[in-house]
């Protein structure tokens, strides 16, 4: 998702709330179908943002597994740096 993703979606979101207006004003229903068709559009959108919600926690739980491997990748790295500096220490310290 880019910077813009969310700011994005909420553009659609009011798009999509203004095309529903537009649509109601120039094609009058009785006051059951215009219930039921916002009804729909309401399910719909609720349906999709809870889509979207699911895809955006998926994709922060793989950011965070990857940020979790390489820090652990990086202490590794660490820790075998300072062994190797302690056991090099070591050789010095007997050589003297």
């Amino acid at each position: 998702m880019g910077r813009n993703g969310g700011s994005n979606f909420g553009y659609f979101l009011a798009g999509l709330g203004i095309g529903a207006v537009i649509g109601l004003l120039f094609a009058p229903r009785s006051g059951e179908e215009t219930r039921e068709y916002l009804r729909e559009r309401a399910e719909g959108i609720r349906d999709d943002t809870r889509r979207r919600a699911r895809e955006v926690r998926g994709r922060a739980e793989e950011y965070a597994d990857r940020g979790k491997e390489f820090l652990d990748e990086k202490r590794e790295s660490v820790e075998a740096a300072l062994e190797a500096g302690k056991q090099a220490y070591r050789q010095e310290k007997r050589k003297m």
